[in-house]
């Protein structure tokens, strides 16, 4: 093992650990992984990503933050190149994208693109976030990059555009609708990975864990405690009755994000359990090895999350299922069987995608003439 930051001029960076050749599986969420490793593996699924990017203007996205944000570099927020430059050396990537800050009050930061991906930084990150804090967002964003999130998440954004055009049409609505909550829900465990993906390149769990209470409440912290916005995590988790179930799930379905609180939780907890430790010890996979990775070994590990964190919870819903019966288990096996079945549609989208592509492709037959025909020349058929 190496260090990062060497000859730099704070310990804490020099203490940093260099996890070379890390794979993206090693920060993903479970639930996030196992879809991931079921539609990398699918056949035809460039297509229909193809298809899907054919309606989204990349080169557009990026030529408009090129014209109105600031491109970060050595000579443009060089602090904050820095910062970007040592996460990426942390989580051991093999190109740095480019960088860009944009005006804007609110604390918020984005990866998009997908053959060349960038990401974007509000102004107010630049000046609410500490150094720690800037390098931890930023290696969440770096994150997203690893794992193809933004790949998935501009189809989730097509599909939401599609569900809007086609909102008369109550059939092809609610099929759309139930895609896209499934969508939703990966992409809220997809931010749990890019919270991991965040500590790593830091390697700062109090850093982290300011960074979700600077999201919740504003960059000033000096009247705050971390100890106290833990305990309203706990509180959200099993607080209440059963209508503040069906309130958080109200606030939470149609959500890209799960809640401040809820992350800083899933966060402690994936550090109490041993996961952030093991990573740092070396104990991870390797991008060398991502071809290997078994579909359902990872389908199998999803469910299995699933049924950990409801076995766990405190919500009274999930109470209620579980003195019910085996509910957490059979949640758990429903949840974490959503890679399979978006394995499922995707496999599907891209074989038609595929079809289409070859048809699109296939020159028209010009029908052979007889010795008693006198066709006549078309005049749209080009000659040799």
């Amino acid at each position: 093992m190496t260090t990062a930051g060497e000859g730099a001029p704070t310990a804490r960076a020099r203490s940093r650990v260099v996890l070379t050749g890390i794979s993206s599986r090693a920060w993903e969420h479970p639930a996030d992984r196992g879809a991931l490793t079921a539609l990398r593996e699918l056949r035809g699924f460039d297509e229909v990503v193809r298809s899907f990017v054919g309606m989204w203007n990349e080169r557009g996205f990026r030529l408009s933050h090129l014209a109105t944000g600031i491109r970060v570099d050595h000579r443009q927020y060089p602090g904050v190149y820095q910062r970007f430059t040592e996460a990426a050396s942390t989580l051991d990537l093999v190109e740095l994208p480019e960088l860009y800050v944009t005006q804007s009050p609110w604390l918020n930061a984005e990866a998009i693109g997908l053959d060349r991906p960038f990401v974007t930084l509000s102004s107010a990150c630049v000046q609410q976030l500490d150094d720690d804090e800037l390098r931890c967002l930023l290696g969440h964003e770096l994150g997203h990059i690893g794992s193809g999130h933004a790949v998935y998440k501009t189809i989730l954004s097509i599909l939401t555009r599609w569900a809007a055009s086609l909102s008369w049409l109550p059939v092809g609505a609610i099929a759309l609708r139930g895609i896209i909550a499934a969508m939703l829900e990966w992409w809220r465990k997809a931010e749990l990975s890019g919270d991991r993906a965040g500590l790593l390149a830091g390697q700062d769990p109090a850093a982290a864990l300011r960074l979700l209470m600077k999201m919740a409440g504003g960059g000033d912290l000096s009247q705050v405690d971390t100890t106290a916005f833990l305990e309203q995590a706990a509180e959200y988790d099993g607080g209440g009755d059963l209508r503040d179930s069906f309130h958080k799930i109200r606030m939470t379905a149609w959500s890209t994000h799960p809640v401040p609180v809820a992350r800083a939780s899933q966060l402690r907890h994936w550090v109490d359990q041993g996961g952030y430790g093991q990573v740092l010890a070396g104990e991870y996979p390797r991008r060398a090895d991502d071809r290997a990775a078994s579909v359902t070994e990872e389908v199998r590990a999803a469910a299995a999350s699933y049924r950990e964190a409801f076995g766990r919870s405190q919500d009274p819903l999930v109470g209620l299922l579980r003195r019910l019966g085996d509910g957490a288990t059979d949640l758990g096996d429903w949840a974490g069987g959503s890679a399979d079945r978006a394995r499922s549609w995707m496999g599907a989208a891209g074989e038609a995608a595929t079809r289409a592509a070859t048809r699109s492709r296939r020159p028209t037959p010009t029908p052979t003439p007889t010795p008693d025909d006198h066709p006549t020349p078309d005049p749209t058929t080009p000659t040799p």
